[in-house]
């Protein structure tokens, strides 16, 4: 999956990630797509419910070695 920017997350709980997400898009351009690299297994909830509140697009989510990766689109 091809993405613009990347933010490494890893290590940090819960609200932290969503923050940190929320800030990095505001700084990226309409279409443009933002990996997320996250250790809490609380984002797997929270990233889906983030999308879906702020209008972003969750492309997609997957998990490797308990690390989950987020593409979110901005809107």
């Amino acid at each position: 999956m091809e993405f613009d920017r990347e933010l490494d997350v890893k290590g940090l709980n819960c609200p932290l990630p969503i923050l940190r997400t929320k800030k990095t898009l505001a700084e990226m351009e309409s279409g443009q797509v933002l990996r997320v690299q996250a250790t809490d297994p609380g984002s797997l909830k929270d990233f889906p419910a983030f999308a879906k509140q702020t209008g972003n697009e969750l492309v997609e989510q997957r998990e490797e070695n308990r690390v989950f990766e987020f593409y979110l689109k901005r809107k």
